[in-house]
């Protein structure tokens, strides 16, 4: 099973494509989308350059599902309504190509890939790297989405066992 995980940001939006087979992931693409050579202003601008990226890195990775993070409401308001309509962007993106969406929180991703729910993003890049045996540490924004690749990978590991479970009743 091939899973894109989505970081998004509206200046940069990470991305991360894993691959699983059995209880085996292996690292196949990272990077990011960025729309910093567009005014802050140009918001719809910015959101098509997401949509278009998002779009362009799923039809070249050819993922089984994807997985998302789940926006956080911070102090800023304004803040927290501009990353909901870039998060927003990235979705419709994957579900205008049929790809499933999983969505995961930071502390989720954190505890899947650190163990720690209140892991700090140099503790993710490492944890990323090790997991997928990377050469390098990841960027930050890739490493976040990496991380969302492998939490889903974990949490549907653990669907599957739960279900099978389930069956034997």
């Amino acid at each position: 099973m091939r899973i894109l995980g989505i970081d998004p940001g509206l200046q940069i939006t990470g991305f991360g494509v894993v691959d699983m087979e059995g209880q085996q992931l292996s690292y196949v693409a990272s990077g990011t989308i960025k729309t910093a050579h567009l005014e802050k202003k140009d918001l719809p601008g910015r959101l098509k350059v997401l949509f278009d990226g998002v779009r362009e890195v799923t039809e070249r990775y050819q993922p089984d599902c994807s997985s998302v993070e789940i926006v956080f409401v911070n102090v800023n308001p304004q803040s927290t309504l501009l990353l909901g309509q870039a998060r927003g962007a990235c979705i419709t993106a994957l579900v205008s190509l049929d790809v499933p969406v999983a969505e995961y929180t930071a502390l989720q991703l954190k505890q899947a890939v650190a163990g720690y729910g209140k892991a700090g993003k140099a503790e993710v890049q490492q944890m990323v790297m090790r997991l997928l045996k990377l050469p390098t540490l990841p960027g930050k924004d890739a490493a976040d989405a990496l991380g969302l690749a492998i939490t889903h990978a974990h949490a549907g590991r653990a669907s599957a066992v739960m279900a099978a479970a389930l069956k034997k009743r």
